[in-house]
């Protein structure tokens, strides 16, 4: 699991239709260094989100075939999904 920042919403025009009414966002993940700052400093990512992840929240997300593992036993294409909404984050 990574840490991003979410920057925006993604808007789709066309959408296949075993990916109609779920909601995407725009996240910039975290470096260990990054934490420690204010800002992400990752490549923006399109990111699955169905807990309401708004502008601004930090988010831990998981990537690859644990993005998937939500949806399981149907299969999704989804690179990308909001694991959690972090309240708080502490780099010691």
């Amino acid at each position: 699991m990574r840490i991003a920042e979410v920057i925006g919403t993604v808007t789709l025009s066309r959408v296949h239709p075993t990916m109609a009414g779920f909601r995407w966002i725009v996240g910039v993940p975290y470096s260990l260094k990054a934490l420690e700052g204010e800002r992400g400093d990752g490549e923006d990512l399109v990111i699955f989100d169905n807990l309401g992840a708004g502008f601004g929240n930090k988010i831990g997300f998981s990537e690859g075939g644990e993005a998937a593992a939500p949806f399981l036993p149907q299969k999704q294409a989804v690179d990308a999904y909001c694991a959690c909404v972090l309240d708080e984050i502490t780099v010691r």
